[in-house]
């Protein structure tokens, strides 16, 4: 098949354009590279800041218009899949649409449909805008709700995933808000990750005299909004109260190769408090082996199917569900080398970026004989 990628969230659609890759298929991944992440791509679409780099954006796009058309498949990494207005991206919807065969929606972050239905209809316990029956009241909850509810965006979110061929969502927490509304074209797939090749720390013994190393990355601006100021000062706590027995290293807004370079040396990285599951900052952890501190609720291992493995420390979104379960990390180190094994255990049997890639491809496949 003959596949373009637009947009990128996290690594996503590069590593899946890998996976893809290595079963044959001719692919082309456009996109900005996630901002300062700067993941690669095979055609940069990155914007400078200020109303010129809008003009020469959109000129850019309109150049590239002959290279976005005769494709088998086309996957937005979201309904905003350039860093243009939404009022702007009706057009080059369109034209994917008309130029080529399928079209699918990736729901993996921010849109129309998790905002509302979280915000609306609450099916999670927690989310990114609730905590139980209770709207959350931060100033980034309110922004994303102001950006989504009512606007341009919510207009084009509610066309491309009406008119799309497929939704693929790439977390429990997505599948909740669209599998209802589109029972017909919702497909759960995990995100795909791609092993380091490096030995299984099963049999490593965790020293009681080792100071636990804990990473922590801290996301430009939004540090309220995932929970991470709740989770930092809980493992500076920690870090004053055990100074022999902690190591934190904390990193913001830094390129991607450099920042899974700094989290290497961890043995625990502190993600979203927010989330019921593992995105790609955490999964990416667990391929090296680290374990998680952040969303490891029932649901996250039931939409796998996965009955054995326990490999995440699943933290309420609180302080005290935080500071406790890291305090009971730090007091028994012996656990750590399990939960290190079972956690790249878990990523091979469920994210390897080629098993990935195969369930994107029936999926494709599925859609283009229909």
């Amino acid at each position: 098949m003959k596949i373009l990628l637009i947009g990128e969230y996290s690594n996503v659609h590069n590593t899946l354009a890998e996976g893809l890759r290595f079963l044959g298929h001719e692919v082309t991944v456009i996109s900005n590279g996630d901002f300062w992440k700067n993941y690669p791509r095979d055609i940069d679409v990155s914007r400078i800041p200020g109303k010129m780099g809008g003009i020469r954006l959109m000129c850019k796009l309109w150049s590239l218009l002959p290279k976005m058309r005769s494709y088998d498949v086309v996957q937005l990494i979201n309904p905003m899949f350039f860093e243009l207005k939404a009022e702007r991206l009706f057009f080059f919807y369109r034209y994917l649409r008309q130029h080529n065969k399928k079209v699918i929606l990736g729901a993996f972050g921010m849109d129309y449909y998790w905002v509302s239905v979280c915000s609306q209809k609450m099916p999670l316990r927690y989310s990114d805008f609730n905590f139980g029956h209770q709207l959350r009241t931060d100033p980034d909850a309110i922004k994303e709700q102001d950006d989504w509810m009512g606007t341009a965006k919510e207009r084009l979110n509610r066309m491309i995933a009406e008119d799309c061929n497929q939704i693929v969502t790439g977390l429990y927490e997505y599948q909740v808000c669209y599998q209802p509304i589109f029972p017909d074209k919702t497909h759960f797939i995990p995100f795909p990750i791609k092993v380091p090749e490096r030995p299984l720390p099963a049999n490593d013994k965790q020293s009681a005299s080792k100071p636990v190393k804990l990473f922590i990355g801290i996301s430009k601006n939004r540090s309220a909004y995932k929970g991470t100021d709740i989770m930092l000062r809980a493992a500076e706590a920690l870090y004053e109260k055990y100074p022999q027995h902690v190591q934190l290293l904390k990193v913001e807004g830094i390129p991607f190769a450099q920042y899974q370079h700094m989290m290497d040396d961890s043995d625990v990285i502190l993600d979203q408090l927010y989330s019921y599951t593992p995105a790609m900052n955490a999964l990416l952890a667990m391929s090296k082996g680290i374990v998680v501190v952040g969303g490891g609720e029932p649901e996250n291992y039931e939409i796998i199917h996965e009955e054995e493995l326990r490999p995440i420390i699943n933290v309420q979104p609180n302080y005290e569900s935080v500071y406790h379960e890291l305090e009971q990390l730090i007091l028994h180190p012996e656990r750590i080398p399990e939960l290190k094994r079972q956690s790249l255990e878990y990523i091979k049997r469920h994210h390897d970026y080629i098993k990935v890639a195969r369930e994107y491809e029936q999926m494709y496949l599925d859609s283009l004989s229909q």
